[in-house]
């Protein structure tokens, strides 16, 4: 059986992982402060329901609505990209 061979990390290692941690802990309380976090969390679920709706109206000929359904879902990306981009 070979020998384990372990790499200590060196001073300035160690001290930029914790940075890279303290930075990614600071993000997320400042997501957890934000006012609007509910509405960010529902978004995938209204993305997903309204996907199926317009799937819905595609299988029963109503592709007016359809059209208008995805081009609303691709609105609201745009704008939650832009929300959470801006923060």
């Amino acid at each position: 059986m070979a020998k384990r061979t372990y790499k200590r990390r060196s001073a300035e290692e160690q001290i930029e992982e914790y940075r890279n941690q303290i930075q990614a802990l600071e993000s997320r309380l400042q997501e957890k402060e934000r006012r609007d976090m509910p509405v960010v969390k529902e978004i995938p679920r209204v993305k997903k329901r309204l996907a199926q709706f317009a799937q819905l109206c595609v299988d029963h000929g109503r592709n007016d609505l359809s059209n208008t359904t995805l081009v609303f879902l691709a609105t609201l990306e745009r704008q939650a990209k832009n929300v959470l981009q801006e923060r």
